[in-house]
């Protein structure tokens, strides 16, 4: 299950990031992960002041996103990575590493997240791809906006052929692993949301004991 929110960042927040990006210094992709043979992209340093700042903005929003906590029930967040990518770069097909390690923590990835940081029109190509089964889903967001997905799917980013993609990055571990029971609870949630007020009192509370209590049985 995948979970595209639109505006997760204002345009003040798009603009300083890019002006950060703009000026921050940006290393090989592979400083993060040595061994691959599939990533050619770049990513800012993370030791700098500038990539802090960006890194806390992207985390506030996700904090502030209703539909992100919803969704994703995280427990933990690595610090959002600004990454680029110019002519020529790509991330080929690829599922995430089951955990990574920031600071002294381990964070298990349970979800992917990219938001996206400029306009789709500046650059042609870059296409985040996420396979599923035998279909294949593309999206390329408007700025601010933000898709977050299973870190166990096959997924990459098509190479940029003109202009450049610039994105932040991040993965979450979340209070419930398990991908269906999320789901469960993020579909129940969005029936009580939607449809609650149109219910019999009985019957909302009903739906919320069920609700509740599967919480209370599933997340740690």
């Amino acid at each position: 299950m995948f979970l595209t929110i639109e505006k997760l960042l204002d345009p003040g927040e798009v603009q300083r990031l890019q002006e950060i990006a703009a000026r921050v210094r940006f290393v090989d992709g592979k400083a993060t992960n040595p061994h691959t043979t599939v990533k050619q992209n770049l990513q800012a340093d993370q030791s700098t002041s500038d990539s802090s700042e960006a890194s806390s903005i992207v985390f506030q929003a996700f904090r502030r996103s209703r539909d992100f906590e919803d969704f994703a029930l995280p427990q933990m967040i690595a610090p959002p990575l600004l990454t680029k990518y110019g002519p020529g770069q790509h991330y080929g097909e690829h599922i995430d590493a089951g955990e990574i390690i920031v600071g002294n923590q381990r964070i298990r990835t349970d979800l992917s997240c990219t938001v996206f940081l400029n306009d789709p029109d500046s650059y042609e190509g870059g296409e985040l791809e996420s396979r599923l089964g035998n279909r294949t889903m593309m999206y390329k967001g408007q700025p601010g906006d933000a898709i977050v997905y299973p870190s166990t799917t096959y997924h990459q980013v098509k190479e940029v052929t003109k202009g450049e993609r610039l994105v932040a990055i991040t993965f979450i571990q979340s209070r419930l692993p398990d991908s269906l029971l999320r789901e469960i609870l993020y579909e129940l949630g969005e029936v009580y949301a939607y449809e609650a007020d149109t219910m019999s009192w009985e019957n909302r509370n009903r739906l919320e004991f069920v609700q509740q209590n599967l919480k209370r049985l599933w997340l740690r």
